[in-house]
């Protein structure tokens, strides 16, 4: 009896904790041994560089990794949970960041800002990308699949473009002068949008900094500012690095958010209703469950997450322009979720650490580090005159031709990764990982005991 017991507790809650712990262990591990194997081929890149070159060069590669696995993220939100074909990220990506230059902006900037605290800002810019997602879903949602995914481009292109108005760059203005003339805390002059000029963005960087250096200004450090500087300036990083990489591990901590919270809603109710609809929306909708109302409320949850991930990625660089939110950066997203398999979290992240480090950087930073150390002469004018030498032999104008033009054969590469992936794994890095509906494994359920019948036989 006491076997048994034991036997039955491992595959109880404990054994159901420690197979919890274990799969995280895993993730976990998986996650940060594709981050050492981009930073050791990164490194390689730079090595001869100097230590500061090094530091830089991977602050920079995790930063990218880790706005690139913010938006995957959300965008699993929508396409791996619940299966909505979102295209349209670009645009909730802008409306997060200007909504959040327009409140917290400078009044005397031009254009003017209202000049509130940038957290207001930023959960300003959260809650706008939330209501131009729930204006996008109210009538997308009844489309489904291609036409969802037209809709959504559709709009993101009209987010840029109207952003890229002077006409509605002077309306806005005009409105939101109106409103402040009433208000008696907020500037008089409103607020813009800059049109194609671009718009001045408060840096939610800016915090990180200060704690740095008083009022945020170099050359003025403060008590951990000295105490830091003490260690990294001997060995040769630039205190402007050290400032970047804090910043680095704020949004560390927010993709850490970001993914607990997603976990979260995979394993709740809600969750589990997501996972149906993306299963099969007709069986979802027959069981009582009002399909619409969960797919506008994804809907919103996940653009403003977007719009979030947008401030802290395009809003740091201090300022930005619509030609920052081309449809072209949606597609960067896809590919990352794509690589790392849609309706994985895990699979997110990993798609973002493979899609930075292998596909859009590394690329570039290879063949810049092969160009650096070779000479291989002038670069041909054309494709064809770069292959051509290679049916005698000679490879060198290819490489010449190769390092010369290496941004665009960057989507070279990447179309021929996404043809190579779909054909031989569909799934991605993680492929089948995605989140099932029900909140517990059924595949450890407990084999039912038979009990005795009355007539002295089994029950089955």
């Amino acid at each position: 009896m006491s076997d048994t017991n034991s036997d039955a507790g491992a595959d109880g809650p404990l054994g159901g904790l420690f197979d919890g712990l274990s799969r995280r262990s895993s993730d976990l591990l998986l996650v940060f041994g594709a981050l050492f194997a981009i930073y050791a081929l990164f490194t390689i890149f730079v090595f001869g560089q100097g230590i500061n070159s090094v530091v830089s060069t991977l602050r920079f590669l995790t930063f990218l990794i880790l706005v690139y696995g913010m938006l995957a993220l959300a965008l699993n939100l929508h396409w791996g949970y619940t299966g909505l074909f979102n295209i349209g990220v670009a645009g909730f990506m802008a409306v997060g960041v200007y909504t959040m230059a327009m409140l917290s902006g400078d009044p005397a900037g031009s254009p003017p800002g209202l000049g509130l605290p940038v957290p207001i800002g930023i959960i300003g810019g959260m809650v706008a990308a939330a209501l131009v997602g729930l204006v996008a879903a109210l009538p997308a949602l009844r489309l489904k699949a291609d036409y969802l995914a037209i809709v959504t481009l559709g709009l993101s292109e009209i987010i840029r473009l109207t952003y890229n108005s002077e006409a509605f760059n002077q309306w806005i203005q005009g409105a939101t002068s109106t409103i402040t003339s009433r208000v008696g805390f907020l500037p008089d002059g409103g607020a813009g949008t800059g049109a194609g000029s671009g718009i001045q963005v408060p840096s939610p960087a800016g915090p990180v900094r200060t704690l740095f250096f008083e009022g945020g200004r170099a050359g003025n450090p403060t008590p951990l500012g000295d105490a830091v500087f003490a260690v990294t300036d001997p060995i040769g990083i630039q205190q402007n690095v050290v400032v970047e990489w804090a910043y680095v591990l704020v949004l560390a901590v927010v993709l850490l958010g970001f993914y607990w919270l997603l976990s979260r809603i995979g394993n709740s109710p809600f969750g589990r209703v997501l996972k149906s609809i993306r299963e099969d929306e007709l069986v979802a909708s027959s069981l009582g469950k009002h399909v619409e109302i969960f797919k506008v409320k994804v809907f919103m949850l996940g653009c403003a997450l977007m719009g979030l991930a947008g401030i802290l990625w395009q809003g740091s660089f201090g300022f930005v322009s619509p030609n920052d939110f081309m449809p072209v950066v949606t597609f960067y997203i896809f590919v990352a979720v794509i690589i790392g398999g849609s309706g994985s979290n895990t699979g997110s992240i990993i798609g973002s650490i493979l899609f930075v480090g292998l596909l859009f950087e590394g690329p570039r930073r290879a063949l810049g580090a092969l160009g650096n150390r070779v000479d291989f002469g002038r670069a041909p004018n054309s494709f064809g005159d770069a292959v051509a030498p290679i049916l005698s032999g000679d490879i060198t104008p290819f490489f010449a031709y190769a390092v010369a033009n290496r941004s665009a054969l960057v989507f070279v590469l990447l179309g021929t990764v996404l043809i190579i992936i779909i054909q031989t794994r569909p799934d991605g890095a993680l492929g089948g990982r995605n989140e099932p509906a029900a909140a517990v494994d059924l595949s450890t359920r407990p084999e039912k005991q038979p009990t005795t019948a009355t007539d002295g036989g089994e029950n089955q």
